[in-house]
This record gives C-alpha cells, sequence and structure tokens, in this order.
C-alpha cells in the first residue's frame, strides 16, 4: 500500500443540499462513494460550474481531485489511483476476472446508464423545467433567459450523436425500462454487484442509479423504485459508503 503523500481535495459541482446525494454530477458522487468507501480522508472545494477548476483540469471537467498540487481528473482514472493507494479497495481484493469485469460494469455505468441519466435531465420535458431551476438558480436572470435553452440544445445534440435521443422520448424510456429489468434481474441479493465486497463496479452503478432516485427526475426515480432487488442493492451500497451521521467531517468537509 503506498498512501497518497499529500492532503487530497475534491474538487466539485456545489452540493445541491440533497441528504445522501453529494452532488448533481454523478460522477462526484461516484468518486465521494469511493474515497469513502477506501477509507482515504479528504476535503471537498466546490464550484458553481466545471469551468471553475479549468486550473487544474484543461477540459473544464469535475470531479478533480487534488493530491498537494498534482491533479488527477477523469473518474475513472481517480478510482484507478485509488486502487493504487489502498489496493483491493476497487477490486474487493478479488482475482484477475473479478478485477477486469469491476472496470468493465464502472465503464458500462458511465456510458449507458449515464446515457439515461442526462436525457431525464436535459431532454425530458416532464424534469426540464425542476432541471433548470435547480441548475441556473444563481445565474443571472437577464443570462438565465437565453443560456438555459442554449445549453439545453447542446446537450440534447449529443444525446441523439450518442444514439440515446434520435429515436425520441418514447424509445428511449422503453429502453431504459428494459435496462432496469436486466439490472433488477441482474443485481445481487446480498452483498454487492460482483461478491462480498464492493468494488469500482458499485459505486460507478449507484453513482448513475442513486443521481436518478431525486425530485428532478421524479418519473425515472419511480421506475427504478418498482425494480425492488435492483433498490435494495442500491441501499446496500448507500449504506456502506455514506458518510454516517456524526462521523469525522474532515473526511468530507
Amino acid at each position: 500500500m503506498t498512501l497518497p503523500t499529500a492532503p487530497l481535495t475534491l474538487c466539485e459541482l456545489a452540493d445541491p443540499g440533497i441528504p445522501g446525494v453529494e452532488s448533481y454530477s454523478p460522477f462526484c458522487v461516484k468518486v465521494n462513494r469511493a474515497l469513502r468507501l477506501a477509507g482515504l480522508a479528504y476535503t471537498r472545494e466546490h464550484g458553481e460550474r466545471p469551468g471553475a477548476f479549468k486550473k487544474h483540469n484543461p477540459t473544464g471537467q469535475v470531479p478533480v481531485l487534488l493530491e498537494g498540487g498534482r491533479a488527477i481528473f477523469d473518474s475513472t482514472e481517480i478510482l484507478r489511483q485509488i486502487e493504487a493507494w489502498v489496493p483491493g479497495s476497487m477490486s474487493g481484493g478479488g482475482d484477475a476476472l473479478t478485477r477486469a469485469e469491476a472496470w468493465l460494469w464502472e465503464e458500462y455505468a458511465d456510458s449507458c446508464l449515464n446515457g439515461f441519466l442526462v436525457a431525464s435531465r436535459w431532454a425530458d420535458d416532464r424534469n426540464w423545467p425542476a432541471v433548470k431551476a435547480a441548475y441556473f438558480a444563481r445565474v443571472p436572470a437577464v443570462v438565465r433567459l437565453i443560456l438555459p435553452g442554449r445549453m439545453r440544445a447542446h446537450v440534447v445534440g449529443g444525446l441523439v450523436a450518442r444514439d440515446v435521443w434520435r429515436a425520441g422520448p418514447e424509445r428511449c424510456w422503453a429502453r431504459f425500462q428494459a435496462t432496469l429489468d436486466d439490472l433488477d434481474a441482474r443485481a445481487p441479493r446480498q452483498g454487492f454487484w460482483l461478491g462480498s465486497a464492493p468494488t469500482a463496479a458499485d459505486v460507478a452503478i449507484f453513482g448513475q442509479l442513486h443521481s436518478l432516485r431525486t425530485a428532478l427526475t421524479p418519473w425515472q426515480r419511480e421506475q427504478v423504485g418498482k425494480r425492488s432487488a435492483l433498490t435494495s442493492y442500491l441501499d446496500r451500497v448507500d449504506q456502506r459508503t455514506r458518510l454516517a451521521e456524526g462521523d469525522n467531517l474532515a473526511k468530507a468537509a
């Protein structure tokens, strides 16, 4: 084990003020939970927009994990670094097959499941008013008249290019329900995705699906809630990785 050589700071979006949801970004949720799973102490630095940390990450994306003056960006790379610091924390201490599968599921969550999350917030007309209010509440009123619509058009265009929204909402949400059915059938009835110990697969799947369980996306939250095995699994991951009430907040100040 080679622990970090300097204090860790997680640069992320503003805390939404929702108990048990560290960020509106599923990737920030994922990294918060991974750091706690590994037992690594860290502090949090919040920005109103991803570009606030562009000095650390040229892409202007979050999360960014600072180890002293060294910046680690991209949530997958952060999780791989956590595994290097605390071997077994992201792989469950499993064999080569289990380690490989953990990273494959992590990639699946970041790509496939994230597409549904982005569509639920930016493309779904039922959710857009609440999402717009939450995302742009602190934007000056004049800017708020123009910016949200432009950003929404850009994001939806990306969803079409990713083939998430190309066939429209009906097809997207039918695929979403089918995916949830498959995940519910696959979800472990006890323990975690790949066995008795949590892995990168768990924090990644949790980050995306738990982000659908908020008031921003009520229909999608209801659909996740209908899948009892999947819901019970998510609750176990939540319990295992959530900052306990009264815990040392130096771990997530």
